[in-house]
């Protein structure tokens, strides 16, 4: 596993900003073995995965979640390396299951609308989560671009910078309690950013990000692979990183005090 560390300067953006861009995370053979098979799958075994008992439908690349191949993605690559440092070395627990999402292009003639986000674990019933249920049970997002994503409105991985601040200042006001009632739609402080990129980047995203993906008017279908990074006392810490937004991130903490 080659090496690779990230600046305090980084550390601090993620800090402001939610997220990070690493570009070149993943060599290139270990992107080029998981999308032969990751194509391979969406043109020959198609949608799988339905689970009727929670309420999911079935998606592609199901049989893919814990492949070996995509997993080393993230756990014999600097992924983990980088992980650490935010979150404190040994905190990060190794990654059992990552899920593959095409996001295929727009009908010929239809304008994509802009994009609208979520914070994860508020339950709609048809999430696997019930409807008036939520939950905190994962620490951050990791985002591998598969394929080349140049543009914006190509089925970007898209956040809402410093949403996860203006969340933490929110819920300390409110109480988390109103998740209860879906998902809060406040002015947040900046507009969405449509990640661009390059196969083999990185993107990690505080789990208190608004996210989404873009609608994709490319004429290319994207291909990511995202999983949830846990810090291995999230499930203890559990709600209380609603407000305690910097709990589990030591490496963060370090370059921000004071």
């Amino acid at each position: 596993m080659s090496s690779m560390t990230i600046t305090d300067a980084q550390k601090r953006q993620f800090a402001e900003e939610g997220y990070l861009k690493i570009p070149g995370a993943i060599p290139k053979d270990m992107i080029e073995t998981s999308l032969r098979a990751v194509n391979h799958s969406i043109g020959n075994v198609g949608i799988g995965g339905e689970d009727p008992s929670r309420h999911r439908s079935g998606f592609f690349c199901a049989e893919l979640l814990n492949a070996p191949f995509i997993l080393d993605m993230y756990n014999k690559t600097p992924v983990m390396q980088i992980a650490e440092s935010l979150m404190g070395k040994g905190n990060v627990l190794p990654v059992e299951r990552a899920k593959t999402y095409p996001r295929f292009p727009l009908p010929l003639g239809q304008e994509p609308s802009p994009p609208r986000g979520h914070i994860d674990g508020i339950g709609s019933g048809t999430n696997g989560t019930a409807k008036g249920d939520y939950k905190r049970s994962f620490t951050a997002f990791a985002v591998i671009y598969l394929v080349d994503v140049p543009e914006p409105y190509s089925g970007n991985f898209t956040v809402w910078p410093q949403s996860h601040r203006f969340f933490a200042d929110y819920f300390t006001e409110h109480g988390h309690e109103v998740l209860a009632n879906g998902m809060p739609r406040p002015d947040l402080p900046k507009d969405p950013i449509m990640i661009t990129g390059n196969a083999g980047d990185l993107i990690l995203a505080h789990h208190q990000v608004v996210h989404g993906a873009c609608l994709n008017a490319s004429p290319n279908v994207r291909l990511a692979t995202i999983t949830r990074l846990k810090h291995k006392h999230a499930d203890e810490i559990g709600k209380d990183a609603y407000t305690n937004i910097w709990r589990e991130w030591s490496g963060v903490r370090d370059v921000i005090k004071g």
